[in-house]
């Protein structure tokens, strides 16, 4: 295992077997993401999502998969290209892993691949107590999962940033209004069935917290993209707004914070988590001009 990973994770500082669970993994997110750049993926690309805001712009939240969008339209896109770059990364850092395409699923733009390696073998690696390292089965799997949307809504802009672990390299990122304006289609439109995606939630009074205005227009895109907007549908600030407040209305907070707590070292802050307190957030939200 090379040095800068054991750095990484010293920095961390993981006490329990989730915490580990956790570190690795964003380990394996960051390493992924050297070898995308490696492989010039950031031409075709541009990194968005939970982990996105993570890694890039300081969420202080875990997250698990990792999510890019073409910058324009390509339906024949395939990971398999690149495939060699990231087992050549992970082999560099001392990672076996295996690594899957997930064609799309119902003829839908999104292709997905996975990176699956052994969680007790890359434990007993980095030096994982022997107390904490036998309670894994021998089979259980470390994965990481990214997903490509080959037919990305308009009204976006992308910006290089930087990551200096475990090496320095740049990666191309949706700008922070359009994260937001994705992070609120989520919010507005991600349809669960009876689960609530709190991290949704806690990203939204992040994105308010950090003053990041929202991009409507980028907003309204996807929302036609996905029928929640007539084609030729406008979003005014007011229409938002309405949709938003209804969300509030109908959140189970209690569901919301369960869903968040497992991603959270400091959960103090989901106290407050009450719809009063989501619309006191709502009324924060700034507009991008």
């Amino acid at each position: 295992m090379k040095d800068s990973v054991l750095q990484m994770i010293e920095r961390f500082d993981p006490k329990s077997l989730d915490e580990y669970d956790t570190v690795l993994k964003e380990i394996i997110q960051r390493i992924c993401l050297l070898g995308l750049w490696r492989a010039r993926f950031f031409e075709h690309a541009a990194f968005y999502g939970g982990t996105a805001l993570r890694l890039l712009y300081g969420l202080d939240r875990f997250s698990e998969d990792m999510d890019f969008s073409l910058l324009r339209p390509t339906p024949d896109f395939s990971l398999q290209p690149f495939f060699q770059a990231l087992y050549r990364e992970l082999n560099g850092f001392g990672f076996e892993a295996e690594i899957t395409e997930k064609g799309k699923a119902d003829a839908g733009p999104i292709i997905a691949a996975f990176v699956k390696s052994s969680t007790r073998l890359h434990f007993l690696r980095i030096g994982v107590p022997e107390r904490l390292s036998r309670q894994i089965p021998g089979n259980q799997l470390l994965k990481v999962k990214f997903e490509v949307d080959t037919d990305p809504p308009p009204g976006f802009s992308t910006e290089i940033r930087y990551i200096l672990q475990p090496v320095p390299f740049s990666v191309r990122a949706f700008a922070p209004q359009d994260l937001f304006a994705g992070k609120m289609h989520a919010v507005l439109c991600r349809r669960w069935g009876r689960r609530v995606k709190g991290r949704d939630w806690y990203d939204l009074v992040w994105f308010a917290r950090q003053e990041i205005p929202l991009n409507l227009n980028h907003l309204a895109a996807r929302m036609r993209q996905t029928g929640d907007l007539a084609p030729q549908g406008t979003l005014t600030e007011k229409a938002w707004m309405d949709r938003l407040r209804q969300a509030i209305q109908e959140l189970d907070v209690d569901a919301a914070k369960q869903d968040v707590l497992p991603f959270l070292r400091d959960t103090s802050q989901l106290e407050l988590w009450s719809e009063d307190f989501f619309r006191a957030v709502a009324d924060m939200i700034q507009m991008s001009r």
